[in-house]
């Protein structure tokens, strides 16, 4: 968040105290000490997001494999040769997508992004259903995005 000084307009860093040019004290928006730490928490959890996202590629591309190999498994079955490739790939193709968008919401945390604090709050419900590591970060998303300083959030995503 860029800050100007109210009598000169001489652009500041978030440490000045004062005004280098005119000497004019710094008056410090309401709740901007809680800012530093809200923006650590949505900084760590953009990187969670990104970190446990990446882990669903794995399945998915275990998957997508498995089902191109299957019919070199199972040579003359039916079952393997009709349904265990198709069902194999959609489902490999299933986790990709939520890999993909789970990297994408955390980037866009990271970012500061719009559209990324109402996404993670969807994601973040969605993965309360998936214990251990997808309900502990359904949890944090939602105690980081849902709280108070939250606010700041929208604030954030104007100004950048």
């Amino acid at each position: 968040m860029k800050m100007f000084c109210n009598r000169c307009g001489t652009p500041l860093q978030p440490d000045f105290n004062v005004c280098p040019k005119c000497g004019q004290p710094i008056a410090r928006p309401a709740g901007l000490g809680t800012s530093g730490r809200f923006e650590r928490h949505i900084h760590t959890l953009g990187i969670l997001w990104i970190v446990i996202s990446a882990l669903w590629l794995l399945p998915s591309f275990f998957l997508m494999t498995m089902g191109n190999a299957v019919p070199f498994m199972f040579h003359r079955s039916m079952f393997g040769n009709a349904f265990l490739p198709p069902l194999m790939f959609g489902l490999g193709t299933g986790f990709l997508l939520v890999a993909g968008g789970g990297i994408c919401v955390g980037w866009g945390l990271m970012r500061y992004e719009s559209w990324a604090r109402i996404a993670a709050i969807v994601l973040g419900i969605l993965a309360l259903m998936h214990p251990p590591f997808g309900t502990m970060l359904g949890i944090y998303t939602l105690w980081v995005l849902l709280s108070t300083d939250a606010a700041s959030y929208d604030r954030m995503a104007r100004t950048r």
